[in-house]
């Protein structure tokens, strides 16, 4: 077809209407189409003008991934899941995260090393399910982004005021007109937003180095906490409650609280998906993502599991304050040991910052490459030929997040984060595997697809038995059989698909067990989260599917209509593989 023949669907409002008359058969064209790897990191990736400079290194990487996990959230999660979960054996909940961040954070590195780009999770999802899942994907981790940067913020303000040593109302005032919860006026954390805003907008190696420098500071001020607690704490703490009435040892709420514990501080781990973000900017992909995403993984687990020792070592776990666990368990003792408190406030302080930094460099890259994609105004995809950053992207965002910051309390924004993102793990967990067995066009797909589906009901039902169950025999007996059903799944799909494709220089080992297991974690975490969350998830996934439905269908149509998206299904994304693999061998 001539492009110049093919008129906008947003030119006028009579255009518009036809476009909306003729949906149904733009979604099938469109909705599931996929690009490949070669469209992503040409074509797609020219779309921008400039191209994002290539500054980055194995220890940026490894920094970004540091300083965007090691957030304050580790200061207040720890306690919650010591005191109601898991007791002194929130040490094993943090390694048992930490083993399922890391496997997560293995996917995401196959991934970033064959398609280095700034789309993340985007990007990974759209060349494997297709344009409708990778903007559902997309809309969801840009809104948890937002929300949770937001929280950030206002976290910012509240350690900031513990570090001096005043009260909360100092730095905020109440504006009575307006509802409870969004009364509270914040201008420090619209001013940290702002101002963090200017420094991603300037330079990605400027913004590395104050990445840098802040994450030393802060691993700084958690190993001071961690070496005041060993040296004040006592042994005992780790299996003698404070109240002989409560259970004691160091399983007292046996292993279910363990798993029950890792759930809770999975949340302290989000945020290394961001360093996949910067694959586009980092020198050697090849090399430098896997060392730099698994290395940030290993080391924050290494942290937090003494953190987790060291608060356990101070109090017992029925004393500990699940809201403050460090800053109280300092303020408990005598009077000489509460200026520690503000010190935790200090070094709290400087985490709220680093994981913001991160999350907002990744929010702007979603957002720049979603943009590339058509299915969101080409606004949003433009870099910024002399900083050579998303600038449109991060500015919105940013203006975004500073609105937010300012009204909205930080427990209401809490309620509102994480599941998005977990889903998103599952998802790209999903992908791996998919895109190791099918090769669309010249691979049965359906054997890849019914193993994932049935993986996935059995992950659920045994996520289910677990928090609903009955208790005793008959539920350790139904969840052995879904465990069993679970592996016999797996390696019968492992001994009777063969793999279409194998990482050309980096792969995720003993596939398809680790990336199942992810699936596993990920569906087993979501279970762990209340009520409140799956109700915004199903707000926000609808609200993403009336704007995908709205406009961006017919905006990634007219952009194939005048060539700059293909349609890539069947036997046409055989022969765009072919050439693919072709050109890379180049």
């Amino acid at each position: 077809m001539d492009s110049r023949s093919h008129v906008s669907s947003f030119s006028s409002l009579n255009s518009y209407i036809r476009a909306l008359s003729n949906t149904p058969k733009r979604l099938a064209r469109r909705a599931c189409s996929v690009s490949t790897s070669f469209e992503e990191t040409r074509r797609v990736r020219a779309r921008s003008g400039t191209e994002m400079k290539r500054s980055l290194r194995w220890y940026d990487l490894m920094g970004f991934g540091i300083g965007g996990m090691v957030g304050a959230g580790v200061f207040v999660t720890t306690g919650n899941a010591s005191r109601k979960y898991a007791g002194p054996s929130v040490i094993l909940s943090y390694a048992i995260a930490g083993l399922c961040a890391l496997l997560s954070a293995f996917c995401y590195t196959e991934f970033a090393v064959d398609l280095p780009v700034a789309g993340g999770a985007f990007s990974y999802i759209r060349v494997t399910f297709g344009e409708f899942l990778a903007f559902l994907t997309g809309a969801n981790l840009i809104i948890d982004y937002v929300l949770s940067n937001a929280a950030a913020a206002r976290g910012f303000t509240a350690y900031l005021c513990t570090a001096l040593g005043i009260s909360n109302t100092h730095l905020r005032f109440t504006i009575d007109g307006l509802p409870k919860g969004y009364n509270e006026i914040d201008i420090v954390a619209v001013a940290v937003v702002l101002l963090l805003t200017l420094v991603i907008c300037y330079s990605t190696r400027e913004s590395s180095w104050l990445n840098m420098v802040l994450t030393v500071l802060h691993i700084l001020f958690i190993v001071f906490v961690i070496v005041i607690g060993f040296w004040r704490g006592e042994w005992k703490n780790f299996t003698e409650p404070e109240n002989p009435k409560n259970p004691g040892g160091f399983f007292p709420f046996g292993a279910s609280g363990v798993f029950n514990g890792a759930s809770v501080v999975y949340v302290s781990y989000i945020g290394y998906d961001a360093v996949s973000t910067m694959a586009e900017e980092v020198k050697n992909p090849v090399k430098d993502i896997p060392v730099g995403v698994s290395g940030s993984v290993t080391i924050v687990t290494v942290l937090y599991c003494l953190m987790a020792a060291s608060m356990s070592s101070l109090l017992p776990y029925d004393m500990i304050d699940p809201d403050s666990p460090f800053s109280g368990a300092f303020k408990v003792g005598s009077a000489g040991w509460r200026w520690v408190s503000n010190v935790i406030g200090v070094g709290a302080s400087f985490g709220i910052l680093t994981s913001l930094l991160v999350a907002m460099l990744g929010q702007a890259r979603y957002m720049c490459v979603i943009g590339r994609s058509c299915v969101l105004p080409s606004w949003f995809a433009r870099v910024h030929p002399k900083t050579s950053t998303p600038v449109n992207a991060s500015v919105f965002l940013g203006i975004f997040t500073a609105a937010i910051a300012l009204f909205t309390d930080l427990n209401i924004l809490l309620n509102l984060i994480s599941i998005g993102t977990l889903f998103v793990f599952y998802m790209v967990a999903n992908a791996v595997i998919y895109r190791r067995y099918v090769t669309v066009g010249t691979t049965n797909p359906w054997p890849t697809i019914s193993f994932l589906s049935c993986f996935t009901l059995t992950s659920v039902m045994f996520t289910l038995l677990w928090h609903f169950g009955p208790s005793g025999k008959p539920s350790a007996f139904m969840l052995g059989a879904c465990i069993t059903l679970a592996i016999g799944v797996l390696q019968l799909f492992h001994f009777m698909v063969p793999q279409a494709r194998k990482p050309e220089f980096w792969g995720v080992p003993l596939m398809p067990w680790i990336p199942s297991i992810s699936i596993f974690l990920n569906i087993f975490l979501l279970g762990s989260l209340d009520r409140a969350s799956y109700v915004r998830f199903g707000f926000f996934s609808g609200l993403s599917v009336l704007v995908y439905v709205l406009y961006s269908v017919h905006s990634s149509f007219d952009a194939e209509e005048v060539g700059a998206l293909s349609q890539k299904t069947g036997e046409s994304m055989k022969e765009s593989v072919e050439s693919e693999d072709n050109a890379l061998k180049v």
